[in-house]
């Protein structure tokens, strides 16, 4: 089960600079986890876990970039924060375009390095935010018959009831109760919240108008 207290993991094969970082980060009240390796921090993680990753560049096994790129293939979103004595603009790039929050070289910048903990933080409480949404959104659609789906759509495009019972060759009646059904499946008290759900579960179906999930 994904913890709620955002951990650091510091991930550097220097003891030295593993528990400088870690006393510096917990000065901040946050909780600190060290590791010596890519292999080892890969072996303990829990995936879904609030925090971020403080990744020394160059380490023996599994260097920091390779480590960026298994939690990418994992669809691991843990915000990064990259920190090397031999950086360069090849690795800096590629730890960006990888999604890095931050690029840091040694000796590291105490105010930089805290703030990048508080950016990375932050973005791991908002993407935590958004999937547990997500994650709603589609246990709702998945309460929600075919044809309503296609009344939710038309509802969505600005139809009257009157209008949607002409386009489905239905009474407006009936186009009603599934409307009474949909307020009651998505809880949702208005229109415009029907039309906000609407709009949140357009990302989830990749499509530009929802249909029923498979």
């Amino acid at each position: 089960m994904a913890s709620m207290t955002p951990s650091v993991y510091v991930v550097d094969d220097d003891p030295g600079v593993r528990d400088a970082l870690a006393i510096l980060i917990g000065t901040q009240g946050l909780h600190v986890l060290t590791f010596d390796s890519a292999t080892s921090f890969l072996q303990a993680y829990a995936p879904g876990d609030i925090g971020c990753l403080v990744l020394d560049i160059r380490m023996p096994d599994i260097n920091g970039l390779a480590l960026q790129d298994i939690l990418s293939i994992k669809e691991n979103k843990l915000p990064i924060i990259f920190i090397t004595g031999h950086g360069d603009l090849e690795q800096c790039t590629r730890a960006f375009r990888g999604g890095a929050v931050d690029f840091i070289t040694k000796p590291i910048d105490r105010n930089r390095l805290l703030e990048s903990l508080r950016k990375a933080i932050r973005n791991s409480i908002q993407l935590q935010q958004h999937e547990a949404e997500t994650a709603e959104v589609k246990q709702q659609l998945e309460k929600v018959t075919e044809r309503e789906m296609v009344i939710l759509r038309l509802v969505a495009d600005g139809l009257s009831s009157k209008e949607i019972a002409k386009e489905l060759d239905v009474s407006p009646r009936t186009i009603e109760a599934h409307r009474a059904n949909l307020f009651n499946k998505l809880g949702v008290n208005s229109l415009a919240e029907l039309i906000r759900f609407y709009l949140k579960a357009l990302p989830i179906t990749g499509n530009e108008s929802i249909t029923h999930p498979s």
